[in-house]
């Protein structure tokens, strides 16, 4: 199965978690990594009355896995766990961060999770890094993924340099 994710990180060297997590997808026998995205700087969200984080720099790559979405899931949270990933609070800071934003067209709706991702249409630091590596792909429920990255503004996201 075709799969996308997103990678993203704001603390301990965000560059290197990032890098560091896709060295670790290559070494899993289930998961071929195809393409990544260049990496991109981006704000932070945060919840009303939250702390300030620091930048997060995000990528987006493409997965063929023959693993469910939800043992892939679990083979992420385990890379995530590897690189000291603690769910400590909602959009709270993050070693790393790697989110199914696609498998296939499916849609899945668990408690745990959603697929597409939730709100991957109002996100740039999703969106556009996907566009450069997927292009006019149409999006499950949502459509057109070049149309919603041409909407979509570039506020407080940076391009900074191909993996």
């Amino acid at each position: 199965m075709k799969c996308y994710i997103g990678l993203g990180s704001n603390l301990a060297e965000p560059l290197i978690q990032l890098q560091t997590a896709l060295q670790q997808i290559e070494k899993e026998p289930e998961l071929q990594l195809g393409k990544v995205s260049s990496f991109y700087q981006s704000k932070a969200l945060i919840l009303p009355d939250a702390p300030p984080q620091n930048d997060y720099i995000n990528a987006v790559a493409l997965l063929e896995t023959d693993l469910s979405a939800a043992l892939l899931l679990q083979k992420l949270h385990k890379i995530e766990a590897s690189q000291g990933r603690e769910r400590n609070e909602k959009w709270g800071a993050r070693t790393l961060d790697l989110d199914i934003l696609l498998y296939g067209d499916l849609h899945i709706q668990t408690k745990i999770l959603t697929i597409p991702h939730a709100q991957m249409q109002y996100r740039n630091f999703v969106l556009h890094p996907l566009f450069e590596i997927a292009g006019a792909i149409d999006i499950p429920g949502l459509g057109s993924l070049s149309e919603m990255a041409q909407k979509i503004a570039w506020d407080g996201l940076k391009k900074l340099t191909k993996h």
